[in-house]
């Protein structure tokens, strides 16, 4: 049984860290390339902003927790996060 706890944590905290590069990913093109955004309003930028900024969020909050309540599984290192 103990497998199974490590898979489905390994699988949550994998899914957290690809939402949050995700997120970075989608806030990138929005701030840094104007371009990408095409013929979308202001108030479409800013919703899709907001909506990044959100799962940004939820995803570091997800992978936190994970690290506060399974520390033996996740424990904590330098510079354990992604480059981005």
């Amino acid at each position: 049984m103990n497998d199974y706890k490590a898979t489905v944590l390994e699988g949550l905290m994998s899914k957290a860290q690809t939402d949050r590069l995700e997120s970075k990913t989608s806030l990138s093109i929005l701030l840094d390339f104007p371009a990408g955004i095409g013929d979308h309003s202001t108030s479409d930028l800013h919703n899709n902003l907001n909506e990044a900024l959100s799962s940004l969020a939820d995803a570091e909050d997800r992978i936190e927790t994970l690290k506060r309540n399974y520390p033996n599984h996740f424990p904590t290192t330098p510079n354990q996060n992604p480059p981005f």
